[in-house]
């Protein structure tokens, strides 16, 4: 009988994994958890966007907020893109917007952080209850 790509443990654990972290709740999507996944979906891209708002795209700062910038990773690879822009300094940011900004967008990211794991974990359990451990 031929392999499906879910038979594939470690496969199917990463493909979950890294389907959470490009589009927040996709990997809870990849489990049938519609329902989980919407619900991911709009609450982080949401934090995100209320972040992005309030302080501008000069919040995700690469050199100058690291720290910040790591836990803003954890969004979306599209985080990247928006770094880079961050980093030419054409939008500055000053003052509370900056740090309520930055707090928003990088707590969102941890928030999805904790998606990934959750995704992955749903996974896991999948597999070991159907007996294939």
């Amino acid at each position: 009988m031929a392999q499906t790509w879910k038979d594939n443990h470690p496969l199917f654990l990463t493909i979950v994994g890294a389907a959470a972290w490009l589009v927040p709740g996709a990997g809870h999507f990849l489990l049938n958890e519609k329902r989980r996944a919407i619900v991911i979906c709009v609450t982080v891209v949401l934090m995100f966007l209320v972040g992005l708002y309030v302080g501008s795209v000069g919040v995700i700062d690469p050199i100058g907020a690291k720290p910040w910038y790591a836990a803003q990773l954890m969004n979306s690879p599209a985080v990247f893109w928006l770094g880079r822009i961050g980093a030419t300094g054409a939008y500055p940011v000053y003052g509370r917007a900056n740090e309520i900004g930055q707090i928003y967008t990088s707590i969102a990211g941890l928030l999805n952080l904790l998606c990934i794991v959750n995704a992955v974990y749903m996974a896991h359990l999948r597999y070991v209850e159907e007996g294939q451990a």
